[in-house]
């Protein structure tokens, strides 16, 4: 039994991740924390992982003791930057934290695609949406697409707009100068379409995330996954699953 620790539980991902934890024969919950608790819980508790599901400062704040006390985090924390990853690349010298901007295994299929027909069109665009409480903008998914497709492909066509009469309508530019729109809406949880086009034809990889329950088989992989790797960190579930 892994003894687990779940950060940010009483939002609706970390609601989702203890029941996850709790039902699954190999976890046991020893201890789940909101806003009023302590990561000293944790270490209390003896959690050997801790899955974050919380803001991006809570994570600055967070990760740099749970690190020093040698356990291991599983971080599902969307808004984290290179300079975030490098300092939990410092912290994590004593056990190793994975960090996945997306659970779903198929959202990370997606992206695999998406970088797989990349050298094959020269003109691309992504599109995310999400629910109406998601503060930052892009997701995590759509710039770690964008940022797969540039690394397979640096052939793309200029952007042909030459007026763009309301200021952003053709989104912001993600790596490779790939446009990257953000929907934020009522009634939606977690999508993201990749079009890419060329002479005559267009390819569309859609991901649909419907209910949080997608992203709880990726979470527990990884939570079982990190305790049987050695110090430092795992940036996407790709690397978890191989792919």
């Amino acid at each position: 039994m892994i003894r687990v620790g779940v950060c940010g539980a009483t939002g609706r991902m970390g609601t989702a991740a203890c029941g996850a934890v709790e039902a699954d024969p190999d976890t046991e919950l020893v201890a789940a924390i909101g806003s009023a608790g302590s990561v000293g819980d944790f270490v209390d508790a003896g959690a050997e992982v801790v899955v974050d599901f919380t803001v991006a400062e809570a994570v600055r704040a967070n990760m740099g003791p749970l690190a020093a006390a040698g356990i291991h985090a599983v971080i599902g924390t969307s808004g984290l930057t290179e300079r975030d990853t490098g300092a939990l690349r410092e912290a994590f010298v004593g056990s190793h934290c994975i960090v996945a901007p997306n659970f779903a295994v198929g959202a990370v299929l997606m992206t695999r695609f998406a970088a797989m027909a990349a050298p094959y069109f020269d003109t691309a665009e992504v599109i995310e949406l999400h629910h109406d409480r998601k503060v930052d903008a892009p997701s995590g998914t759509a710039l770690t697409t964008a940022e797969a497709m540039a690394a397979a492909s640096d052939d793309w066509a200029p952007d042909p707009t030459g007026s763009e009469i309301l200021p952003g309508a053709r989104g912001g530019r993600g790596p490779g100068g790939i446009p990257i729109h953000s929907v934020r809406m009522k009634g939606l949880v977690a999508h993201q379409e990749v079009l890419l086009g060329g002479p005559g034809e267009t390819l569309t990889i859609r991901h649909d995330s419907i209910d949080r329950s997608a992203f709880m088989p990726g979470m527990l992989l990884a939570t079982k996954r990190v305790v049987t790797l050695g110090p430092g960190i795992t940036v996407g579930l790709g690397e978890v699953l191989g792919i």
